[in-house]
């Protein structure tokens, strides 16, 4: 690949994936209902949407700029595989098993950015 597409992938890429966090959190602020309900009833408390919406948004944010991103993504890496917990108690929904292997695959992403993260660690 030549070397002048490496920096611009890397952006397109960490656009990408930032818009999922991003889009996490609006929705989570937009209309905190629904989520807060699923949230409850799998047996954790309510309120746990605004720390995971903030989460969203600052890793969003932080992939988006290309900050650290050898340190912020595995921590998402993490925080999608943690997703996958609370997905599979609502797996009667089918819908809910699209999200697991979406957030699976995200998890994959977020670790390959990271290695691209060591070399690129800067707002491209």
């Amino acid at each position: 690949m030549p070397e002048t597409l490496k920096a611009p992938l890397l952006f397109l890429s960490r656009l990408m994936v930032s818009l999922l966090f991003l889009g996490g959190f609006a929705q989570k602020i937009g209309d905190p209902g629904p989520v807060t309900d699923m949230i409850a009833s799998v047996g954790l408390p309510g309120w746990m949407i605004w720390p995971v919406a903030a989460f969203n948004l600052a890793g969003g944010l932080a992939l988006l700029a290309g900050w650290r991103l050898a340190l912020i993504c595995p921590l998402l890496a993490v925080y999608c595989l943690g997703t996958t917990w609370f997905h599979w108690q609502l797996r009667a929904d089918p819908w809910q098993i699209t999200i697991i292997v979406k957030n699976i695959s995200t998890a994959g992403g977020l670790l390959a950015l990271a290695v691209a993260g060591r070399k690129h660690d800067q707002i491209a």
